[in-house]
């Protein structure tokens, strides 16, 4: 007789809220691409219209900003690099820029490839400069959570985004953070700062691995972060350039994510993030075989069988988690879900902030956070249920 392995959702979301409440954890959020996608800014009856687009998005509305000149380099690029993904060809126009001089690869030589990087970074800037909306929003939810809580360890977030969401966020509600930089009219990067880590815990670290709309180079090359109307060319880092990434502060930054992940009993949340960035999905795999007490939770918006970057890094690394749609791969194990017994007796409540029309939601950004946020510490129905746990779990309630 064959059995068919499945895996309930409710068990899994019953220890996660409880970590969620724990404020001994040492958690860290990773917030991918797919994050701003999740805000909807169309109005009623209109199609579907992002706060910010993906890259596949990004890497469209870059490409119709070019001139027919621009878009024919574009293009060859694209068919050299064998993919369409705005990153990836600007690393390529950067290397270039750095090694052709005179030579002329495209139609263009070193300096045509470092106008064209300036104009993709301000077609970027242009695209991502947005400002949350003034109702709730999942960036808001985030930091309710981190808030509600007094923790023995700071939350850190890690973003791959160039946005300014998480900052105008955090500043909305004054919640203090550190970046990375020290300073007020031209903050400069402080690697020693990161290293040490030692601010109060009520500080939220954000550590942006890929740059930021808000930073750019000095007149000694140093990387500043001011003010995102500055002129100058701004910071993108190619995403999967392993020699690109050893500068200040970029080199700092991906140590602070080995060396959380490196620390006793540690939680990554990722969301947004699909696993398809190599250079991060490798860092992520080094630290978790090395460290058997950290681990982390994958959350995605689409299918298991759609996930096929994060369901390997979850296949090969078993302290990765991740939930999909349709099912999971935890402790290596990949199956659909299967509603089970409720772990508590009002548990429908919760379920119905994760599950939906038989789907896994929380790998939607805007639930997710919302999850979260319901998760916190001044949640008066949380907290009864809570104890409504406790009482099953000590044989104090009438079945």
């Amino acid at each position: 007789m064959t059995t068919t392995t499945v895996h309930n959702p409710d068990q899994y979301m019953y220890d996660f809220r409880h970590l969620l409440t724990h404020n001994k954890k040492k958690i860290g959020v990773l917030i991918g691409a797919g994050a701003p996608v999740s805000i909807n800014t169309a109005d009623p009856n209109t199609p579907r219209k992002p706060l910010i687009p993906d890259i596949a998005g990004l890497t469209e509305l870059v490409y119709q900003g070019l001139d027919d000149s621009e878009k024919k380099v574009f293009d060859a690029l694209e068919i050299d690099l064998g993919i369409k993904n705005i990153e990836l060809i600007l690393s390529r126009v950067r290397s270039l820029a750095e090694v052709i001089g005179i030579t002329e690869v495209y139609g263009l030589n070193a300096k045509g490839y470092e106008k064209l990087s300036f104009k993709i970074c301000s077609i970027i800037k242009a695209i991502v400069s947005k400002e949350l909306p003034s109702c709730d929003n999942p960036y808001s939810h985030l930091i309710s959570w981190i808030n509600g809580i007094n923790r023995d360890f700071a939350v850190e977030l890690f973003t791959t985004n160039y946005d300014l969401l998480l900052e105008e966020a955090m500043e909305r509600v004054r919640t203090p953070y550190f970046d990375g930089f020290s300073g007020s009219r031209n903050a400069f990067f402080d690697p020693s700062s990161i290293s040490s880590n030692d601010l109060p815990a009520k500080w939220i670290r954000l550590w942006k691995l890929h740059g930021s709309i808000n930073w750019s180079k000095n007149e000694k090359g140093e990387v500043i972060r001011g003010n995102s109307n500055d002129e100058d060319t701004m910071v993108y880092p190619s995403h999967i350039k392993y020699d690109q990434t050893q500068s200040a502060p970029f080199s700092a930054l991906f140590d602070r994510l080995k060396n959380f992940l490196l620390e006793p009993d540690t939680l990554l949340l990722t969301i947004g993030f699909s696993f398809a960035d190599a250079h991060i999905t490798a860092k992520l795999d080094e630290c978790l075989s090395e460290n058997k007490s950290s681990a982390i939770l994958a959350f995605q918006y689409k299918k298991l069988d759609e996930e096929l970057y994060a369901t390997c890094a979850a296949l090969r690394t078993p302290n990765i988690s991740v939930y999909c749609s349709d099912g999971a791969v935890i402790n290596g194990i990949k199956a659909p879900w299967a509603i089970g017994q409720s772990p508590s007796k009002n548990w429908d409540i919760i379920r119905s902030e994760y599950w939906m029309n038989n789907s896994f939601k929380l790998g939607d950004f805007v639930t997710f956070a919302k999850f979260l946020a319901s998760s916190g510490g001044s949640s008066i129905r949380l907290q009864e249920l809570l104890l409504e746990d406790k009482k099953v779990e000590q044989g104090h309630v009438d079945e």
